[in-house]
């Protein structure tokens, strides 16, 4: 089983006491955002937890408490782009803060288990594809040496995000121009001995040596445990991400609506009033992040949850 944590909020940054917390009692309880009566049990015994893949855009609450992953397999995927604040309305300093704890991070765990993000790509008046070069030039020659990867996307406008997206200004990218900015970037990443990737995107790139990212990665869980994965269609593809998402099959443990980094582009956040009402909730000592179960509902607790490799966890 892998646990992902998560692609709906940002439990590092704002939650990562519930979730040693949760590692201390060994499960936590999750809500189907597609049927809010449907509560699963997942259990977090190491022997179960093949590996868990934490998203951030701020990880320093974490870092004090790192130690308590010790018997598990983890990595990072840290987005760190060269947005402002009026994009990403919450975020600490990029240089004085964020950098530097990218860098201390790595330090810690490893460059191979902190993955670079610097997604989405949104193009306006102000943030120009020459200015997305510049920062991405910027903070790939502060993160070299403290990651092996470099993962980008641009952004996708749709019902959440689109109405705040036109209001800045953004526009759609042709083919040509995501070509033109995605060798750039290749070329910065291969110059910090970093390799370039794309997320989730339809467009191919394959031939200008971009390949196709999978943030729950195989291949990396395999090299981080020293075990194989089965490959079987369960395990190696998601079927609840989109049809371009290259991850394999996880356990998502967060909440939508409950990530107060405040980011413009953000896609599971409804508003921030219903960030601030569900952070209201928040019980560090709850089974559920920013929820609680009722008296009445019923919990389905997974029994045939099952390593995909009997390898033991190398860390």
């Amino acid at each position: 089983m892998i646990i992902s944590a998560s692609r709906r909020t940002d439990i590092p940054a704002f939650y990562s006491e519930w979730f040693f917390n949760r590692i201390k009692e060994g499960f936590l309880d999750v809500r189907n955002p597609m049927n809010n009566r449907q509560v699963s049990r997942l259990p977090l015994s190491p022997d179960l937890v093949d590996c868990i893949v934490f998203w951030t855009k701020n990880p320093i609450p974490m870092l004090p408490k790192l130690d308590g992953l010790r018997k598990y397999c983890y990595y990072f995927q840290f987005t760190l782009t060269g947005y402002g604040r009026d994009i990403e309305l919450n975020l600490p300093d990029k240089r004085k803060e964020l950098i530097p704890a990218f860098q201390e991070l790595s330090d810690r765990i490893g460059p191979e288990r902190v993955i670079w993000r610097y997604d989405p790509i949104l193009v306006s008046d102000r943030y120009s594809a020459a200015y997305h070069i510049k920062a991405i030039a910027e903070i790939a020659k502060a993160l070299n040496g403290y990651t092996e990867k470099c993962v980008f996307s641009f952004v996708d406008l749709y019902g959440k995000n689109r109405t705040a997206m036109r209001k800045l200004g953004v526009r759609d990218l042709s083919g040509d121009e995501m070509r033109s900015i995605a060798v750039q970037i290749r070329d910065i990443a291969q110059a910090n001995h970093m390799t370039a990737a794309t997320c989730a995107e339809t467009i191919d790139l394959e031939a200008l040596g971009i390949g196709h990212n999978a943030c729950i990665d195989k291949a990396l869980v395999e090299r981080l445990t020293g075990g194989k994965i089965k490959n079987t269609k369960k395990n190696l593809k998601d079927s609840g991400q989109r049809a371009a998402c290259r991850c394999m099959a996880s356990r998502e443990v967060g909440t939508h609506n409950t990530c107060a980094n405040g980011c413009i582009y953000c896609y599971a956040n409804h508003s921030p009033e219903s960030v601030r009402r569900n952070m209201a909730k928040y019980d560090p000592h709850s089974t559920m992040l920013c929820d609680r179960l009722g008296p009445d509902e019923e919990v389905t607790i997974f029994k045939d949850v099952k390593r995909y490799n009997s390898h033991p966890v190398i860390f």
